[in-house]
């Protein structure tokens, strides 16, 4: 499971080409839905239809160019007030790559937006004006790709042709932004001046800025590796269906399905199930119903186990010679609030982990993070798009990893039983913290 809970735009037919799932971040208009229409319009991706829709939207409303906004600004309201307000999700292919893309919103009362549409993001471009320079929506939005692990985040000096392509201005910003770097859980920055409007050093290299010397955007997003980012040694694979078929009456199927979150599964592996703690081998690995000689992440695959044991949803299968993930009733994470009323300590919810639903209670509210800084402090009350740090306890064993070590196994989501309504995404700690 991962802490997107937003509707997701159907993924293309898989081909041999590597999926990179990106996000757009920044403050109020500093241009991110201009971007993604820039890429998919740049690439030949969009549809003639949607272009000329946006065309006629563009000359009603009295536009001077095309606005590629409208591409991505899918809701009523979004166009009406000019503000990305929910996460749009799309995608587009080149020859070297598939991308989907969460265009997510700048605006600091749908910060729990933003959370859900990183959640599962590879690479997070945090747009920056330079005209504006570094403000708090560019600190608040990078901080948050950093608790969320994205391995790769680009700032994107974007509108670079209202600042005469000036060079000093963009060294000025990124010298700005590597010193607040280094307060951030990431390793991997880029900084490029691009114009969305125009498309200066967006798909194609820019002349109007000689002096920068790095990969266009595009480039950038078609090399950056990605396949070193994925876990492929510990084994995680949490069961979402036993597989029983009622008209099979000659022998006993049974089989487990899931999505494998990390490590690679072969036949004759020696497997743990998780929280039981009971051993076997894996006898075969299916998908589609043919059989396969190894399943890697993010396969969904249905494995069939030597020893007929009590396995059931929820549980966890790994490796035993791997790193064990932990077993406990007792929880330390961090959470971004995501409900009108606050949170408050010995609040009671059903809690979501990867595949197993429990019940909580919040135990402890042990402090709010301050966006800005990114120092902790103590509060009361966690309220509405604001992080911090809590303890809870779950009516039922959890198997989990720290966040920081698997993105799947370590996070979770809280639901308000009453409205059945999700009121939290949690990243879970590792007891060391």
């Amino acid at each position: 499971m991962s802490l997107a809970i937003a509707l997701h735009t159907p993924e293309p037919v898989a081909d041999d080409r590597e999926l990179l799932r990106f996000t757009t971040a920044g403050s109020v208009d500093d241009g991110k839905s201009t971007l993604i229409g820039r890429l998919l319009y740049d690439t030949k991706t969009a549809f003639i239809d949607q272009i000329e829709h946006v065309e006629a939207v563009s000359k009603r409303r009295g536009d001077e160019r095309v606005n590629l906004a409208l591409l991505t600004d899918g809701l009523r309201a979004e166009r009406e007030q000019g503000i990305t307000i929910d996460v749009a999700y799309r995608y587009f292919t080149t020859q070297r790559r598939k991308f989907i893309i969460g265009d997510t919103p700048g605006h600091v009362q749908y910060t729990r937006n933003m959370v859900t549409g990183a959640s599962t993001a590879q690479l997070a471009i945090v747009l920056v004006d330079a005209r504006q320079g570094v403000v708090e929506q560019s600190r608040r939005h990078a901080l948050i790709a950093s608790l969320l692990r994205i391995p790769h985040i680009v700032f994107a000096i974007n509108k670079m042709d209202l600042v005469d392509w000036s060079e000093a201005s963009f060294s000025a910003i990124e010298a700005e932004l590597r010193a607040f770097s280094h307060n951030l859980d990431a390793d991997d920055f880029t900084f490029i001046p691009i114009s969305a409007l125009t498309g200066a050093n967006v798909v194609e290299r820019s002349a109007l800025m000689p002096w920068y010397r790095g990969p266009t955007l595009l480039h950038h997003l078609e090399t950056v590796p990605v396949s070193g980012d994925r876990n492929l040694i510990d084994v995680r694979f949490p069961v979402q269906w036993v597989i029983r078929p009622q008209w099979d009456t000659h022998h006993d199927y049974r089989g487990y399905a899931g999505q494998l979150a990390s490590g690679i599964l072969r036949p004759g592996d020696a497997v743990t199930v998780l929280p039981s703690g009971h051993t076997t081998t894996i006898a075969r690995l299916e998908q589609g119903g043919r059989e396969l000689a190894v399943a890697y992440p993010p396969m969904s695959v249905t494995v069939h186990l030597a020893d007929d044991i009590d396995v059931g949803r929820g549980d966890l299968i790994c490796r035993p010679a791997n790193s064990q993930p932990v077993v406990s009733q007792e929880l330390d994470a961090m959470i971004c609030w995501m409900a009108d009323r606050p949170l408050q300590p010995r609040g009671r919810y059903a809690l979501k982990h990867t595949t197993r639903w429990t019940r909580a209670i919040v135990t402890e509210l042990v402090s709010r993070l301050d966006i800005q800084t990114g120092a902790h402090t103590e509060a009361a009350e966690l309220p509405l798009n604001s992080l911090g740090r809590i303890r809870l306890r779950t009516t039922a064993p959890i198997v989990y990893d720290a966040y920081r070590q698997n993105r799947t196994t370590g996070s979770f989501i809280l639901v308000d039983e009453t409205s059945n309504a999700t009121v939290a995404a949690g990243m879970l700690l590792g007891h060391d913290r």
